[in-house]
């Protein structure tokens, strides 16, 4: 197996993650967000709305960045309003509007908060852009699924400034880069995701911190004894962990926190059988790399198909960027390739992948589990993974994340977390759906899998009664 990108994947599918993807799927009710205040954006973010909204940009002349990201749903898919069965892990574009794509999409609420791509002092990836950071900033992610096979569908950058000419805000972008640049369309296609990431910047409805958890820890609303108790499993450090990679408090206490650290990781999250690429029937164009045997297609993350490499990361081959929580009880389906349609699985993975693995993955006629079966076994077919086992000597399944808690655990062990402390998990974590008004705090209608994690008997207690 090679590990680079899939011989030159890299831009021609950069589109499959973001703005591409119209694959989401939860019971939410949206948290309210409008278009933001036009008259307050600037010209260029102005333009950037209205190349977000335009169909007439695509192959297909159906689909812009808007027919997938929603503000009314976190600016995720809306199944409404596309009419594409949101319970999808991964979107549909195309010339024909028929080509599915190959991750389940993030949000774009809070995606221009996101550092540039670097790599840290320990030579992992940090910050970035789609899910496995091979676009370096909002501008370069911008631009991309304009060109991709299975989104937009563009033949090249040309094809999208003709288009572009065609436009009533054509004037508007010729003011502000001038008419000569459309004569080179790779420069006028760079211009167009300028002003894309102006408006997703500059217009309030990406980034409100508008939940309930924000106006929390303004002192403005009261946290209930259950979302408390979920606050403080999400934090402990032996229980949940979660604020380890999603930290609940503020980084450089100015901006609230993000709920994500922008680092990468490989959770060993089960094959997706309802990705077509997953199937032994997958599309025609679907990347093929793979010589273990078992499957043809595997997604590495920062190691492929989609990302060309420049460094070794082959220490992080399975490692996807880790997301913010925020709105998370409105934007499932989860992890990279939708493998979980709630909250409730998402969590019982992560504190009984270990204890209680056959939950999770392929039982073999033995008995035995086999454990990660979304990453390629390099040295000679899939097999057990062994505990303990790390590094080189387990091939790819040695990048699997097993000594961070609750990923240390063993079959006989007790879970992290017990299904009630789930509920409260959850429950803490739909305060962080935006749209909460202090002042009509029973006006915001939280999802279904939010109401079905609530106790009724949950009351209010002040927000000094948990220290932080």
């Amino acid at each position: 197996m090679t590990i680079p990108g899939f011989r030159g994947w890299g831009l021609a599918l950069c589109a499959g993650l973001l703005l591409a993807a119209c694959g989401g799927g939860s019971d939410a009710a949206p948290p309210a967000s409008g278009g933001g205040d036009a008259t307050a954006l600037s010209a260029a973010a102005q333009l950037g709305q209205k190349i977000f909204a335009d169909t007439a940009l695509s192959a297909s002349g159906t689909q812009s960045c808007a027919s997938c990201h929603v503000a009314s749903s976190a600016f995720a898919e809306d199944a409404t309003a596309s009419g594409v069965d949101r319970g999808s892990p991964v979107p549909v574009g195309g010339a024909g509007m028929n080509q599915t794509g190959f991750r389940n999409t993030p949000s774009l609420m809070y995606a221009s908060l996101t550092p540039a791509f670097y790599i840290d002092a320990d030579g992992g990836p940090n910050g970035g852009f789609f899910r496995d950071g091979r676009a370096a900033t909002l501008e370069a992610q911008a631009l991309m699924p304009f060109t991709t096979s299975f989104e937009m569908a563009n033949a090249d950058a040309s094809a999208v400034v003709a288009r572009l000419k065609t436009r009533p805000y054509l004037a508007d972008f010729e003011t502000l880069y001038g008419a000569a640049v459309l004569d080179d369309p790779t420069t006028a296609l760079e211009r167009m995701g300028q002003a894309l990431a102006a408006y997703e910047r500059e217009n309030p409805a990406f980034h409100p911190f508008s939940s309930k958890y924000d106006y929390f820890q303004k002192g403005q609303a009261q946290l209930t004894a259950q979302e408390l108790r979920g606050l403080a499993l999400f934090n402990s450090a032996t229980q949940g962990n979660c604020s380890a990679c999603h930290p609940s408090t503020s980084g450089d206490g100015v901006t609230p926190p993000m709920f994500t650290d922008f680092s990468y990781d490989n959770l060993g999250v089960p094959r997706n059988s309802l990705i077509p690429a997953n199937t032994p029937s997958a599309p025609a164009d679907t990347p093929v790399d793979s010589d273990d045997g078992v499957h043809t297609y595997y997604d590495l993350g920062v190691c492929g198909p989609f990302r060309e490499q420049t460094v070794d990361f082959f220490s992080n081959c399975g490692q996807f960027k880790v997301p913010t929580l925020r709105n998370i009880a409105v934007t499932g389906p989860y992890f990279h390739n939708g493998r979980f349609a709630t909250l409730k699985d998402a969590i019982g993975f992560y504190v009984r992948r270990d204890t209680n693995p056959e939950q999770w993955y392929p039982t073999n006629p033995d008995g035995t589990v086999t454990k990660f079966d979304d990453l390629p076994a390099i040295y000679g077919g899939q097999f057990v993974v062994t505990p303990g086992v790390v590094g080189s000597d387990a091939g790819y399944l040695g990048n699997v994340n097993t000594s961070e808690i609750p990923y240390n655990r063993h079959i006989g062990d007790a879970p992290a977390l017990t299904p009630d402390e789930i509920d409260d998990v959850i429950t803490f974590l739909c305060t962080l759906t935006d749209g909460f008004d202090p002042a009509n705090p029973t006006a915001q209608v939280l999802p279904a899998q939010c109401q079905a994690a609530a106790s009724p008997a949950a009351a209010a207690v002040p927000r000094t009664s948990l220290s932080r």
